[in-house]
């Protein structure tokens, strides 16, 4: 019989030690920059784009907005066309509904969106939930508008579950009367916002290192406490990216009212993107839409540069 013998490769620990990777970046000098002529030539495009279909449009609506209504041969009255729109009731009541939407529109999709996300995150059936939540946003804002309509109207699905339940003297013409048709459409807006403030929160979550939990469990910390202690002040990032996303969403909305409600009744329910289409469009006011138009690009200005400069100091 003949012994048969077996090739073992070397242990683990007897292995060399392979020397460490070293990046290409610390073994290479750096390159020289490009020369200023290249580097202009490669930001021309981009530039000559953004002037043309950003920049230009919004100088050609200021200069406009220094001229009256007229369609043709308009003349130049100053400020004439903001004097007229800011003493207008009308106007006046969308600039307070443009707010009510950025409140609404902020708080809501945040608070719902961090409550869901952490809620379902370690639960079995947790995504069969957050797919419920999340497929509204796939859907547009007619649409959402369409289903809210078959929900609110006198004789829809609310009013006669609140009958139903017993609760008829709280059945309401929900879309008929101010604020609380406002606070109704900004409800069907975060309904739909409300999915991709879940998807992100739930990416931050998974983010947040097991260690920390841990750590936090065998310190006594559980529950509640722990969340806001521990896990919340790591979602910092994500919360100011959604909450940038939401006022975005606030300040554009203009598909899901006009198909709602169209404005009213009676313009209640404008925002200033409203108001800015039917001074343009409905009235054929090219003045004051243009003086709307500015006024609401001054309020996202304003509201955006003050959001990143919190953010900023924050970091």
């Amino acid at each position: 019989m003949t012994a048969t013998t077996t090739r073992r490769g070397p242990g683990r620990q007897d292995l060399p030690r392979q020397p460490a990777r070293r990046t290409r970046l610390a073994s290479h000098p750096g390159r020289a920059p490009a020369p200023l002529t290249t580097r202009i030539a490669f930001l021309a495009p981009a530039a000559v784009l953004v002037m043309v279909l950003s920049l230009a449009p919004f100088v050609m609506t200021v200069w406009r907005s220094f001229f009256d209504d007229s369609l043709v041969d308009p003349h130049f009255n100053g400020w004439g066309s903001y004097a007229r729109i800011i003493t207008d009731p009308v106007i006046v009541r969308s600039l307070v509904n443009t707010f009510f939407w950025l409140i609404g529109t902020v708080a809501i999709p945040v608070g719902l969106g961090l409550a869901i996300a952490a809620l379902t995150n370690s639960v079995s059936w947790g995504k069969y939930a957050r797919l419920a939540i999340v497929m509204p946003y796939a859907l547009s804002g007619t649409a959402v508008a369409v289903i809210w309509n078959f929900i609110l109207r006198d004789d829809g699905a609310l009013n006669g579950l609140l009958e139903g339940l017993g609760l008829g003297s709280l059945a309401h013409a929900w879309l008929l009367e101010w604020p609380a048709n406002t606070i109704m459409l900004i409800v069907a807006n975060s309904w739909q916002a409300t999915g991709v403030a879940v998807i992100l929160y739930l990416v931050g979550l998974q983010g947040v290192p097991r260690e920390t939990i841990e750590a936090a469990a065998l310190d006594g910390v559980a529950g509640v406490r722990r969340f806001f202690y521990i896990v919340f002040p790591q979602l910092r990032a994500t919360t100011a990216v959604v909450m940038g996303i939401s006022l975005a969403n606030g300040l554009k909305s203009f598909d899901l009212i006009w198909v709602l409600t169209n404005g009213g009744p009676g313009r209640a329910t404008e925002t200033l993107a409203v108001s800015m289409y039917w001074q343009s469009f409905v009235l054929q006011r090219p003045g004051s839409g243009a003086a709307i138009a500015v006024i609401l690009t001054v309020v996202v200005v304003a509201v955006s540069v003050g959001y990143l400069r919190r953010q900023l100091r924050t970091s």
